[in-house]
């Protein structure tokens, strides 16, 4: 009598591959002042149980590693790409945490229980709520401005190839190098646009969202086509829209199996390619930008073993 063979926990944050959640929250902590590596550790070790990798994804700062006297190949700090007249800037951050949910109220008692965790180690620095927008049958929700999001997301087998770490060994293998950058909207700007110039700008219709070929070299769809690359830039986007009273945005985060594919699509975006800046500095700017490495999963656990801590 033939038994299916029980299904192995992922090796990689599962809430990564999930779609957007209905509601989430970005909490970036920092080190207080004087904190030694054992208290930095102590402090991983009581938010660990808290981390199933679904509802709560964590993403560990350059910094942090090198506190702990650890060190994780391919990572390093953002660097700052402004350039041809716009500003893409560098925000370091230590330690990154992605809380997802459908309750905000949820969320806000999650969020305590991390802080919880954390102190004194770490203090929280800052909190941005975020929420899915007209999400749609297909898998997809939409920006502020309208135009559907993470059309060109990789799928399937395709997703795991760009969003995590393979063949770097135990401890790394199903790891995620995740980019993130906070985009404050001019929505007045881009409602003051034509019809012509916003599908332009974006490179789609915003109607039915079809790529346009005749989109000049500035749209964002042609700034940023993963394929167009030597190497291919793949990454899986796992953007939502925010607001803050009235000001409004996308929270960008990008996760690969290195930061390279990020980090090629922004330099063509800031003009470091051919001089070219992407339409979409017309209408949104980032004020923030800084990398993560999202440790990968074992039995269920945070793996920590590469940074000293073994298996929570």
């Amino acid at each position: 009598m033939r038994t299916d063979a029980p299904k192995k926990d992922p090796l990689y944050q599962p809430g990564i591959l999930d779609g957007v959640p209905p509601v989430a929250r970005y909490v970036l902590f920092n080190l207080a002042d004087g904190v030694d590596a054992a208290a930095i550790k102590q402090a991983l070790s009581r938010l660990a149980p808290l981390v199933n990798g679904s509802d709560v994804v964590v993403g560990i700062g350059p910094s942090l590693v090198k506190a702990l006297g650890a060190e994780i190949p391919n990572l390093h700090e953002f660097p700052d790409l402004s350039a041809h007249g716009v500003k893409v800037p560098s925000t370091p951050g230590t330690l990154w945490c992605w809380l997802r949910g459908s309750d905000l109220g949820d969320l806000l008692h999650v969020t305590r229980k991390v802080q919880k965790a954390l102190a004194p180690a770490f203090t929280v620095r800052h909190v941005l709520d975020a929420f899915r927008h007209a999400w749609s049958e297909g898998g997809h929700g939409r920006d502020l401005t309208g135009f559907e999001d993470g059309t060109e997301n990789p799928e399937g087998e395709a997703a795991e190839e760009a969003a995590f770490a393979h063949g770097l060994g135990e401890g790394l293998d199903g790891s995620s190098y995740v980019a993130t950058q906070q985009w404050v909207h001019d929505l007045d700007a881009f409602e003051a646009l034509g019809d012509q110039d916003r599908d332009h700008a974006i490179g789609r219709r915003l109607s039915d969202n079809e790529e346009l070929e005749d989109a000049p070299e500035a749209s964002h769809v042609k700034r940023t086509a993963q394929e167009s690359f030597d190497p291919e830039a793949f990454v899986l986007r796992r953007s939502m829209p925010w607001m803050l009273s009235m000001q409004a945005g996308l929270m960008f985060v990008a996760f690969g199996k290195s930061h390279a594919a990020f980090e090629a699509q922004m330099r063509r975006m800031a003009g470091y390619d051919d001089g070219i800046t992407d339409a979409m500095f017309r209408i949104s700017k980032p004020v923030t930008g800084a990398y993560f490495w999202c440790p990968p999963m074992r039995d269920g656990r945070l793996d920590l073993r590469r940074l000293g801590l073994g298996t929570a």
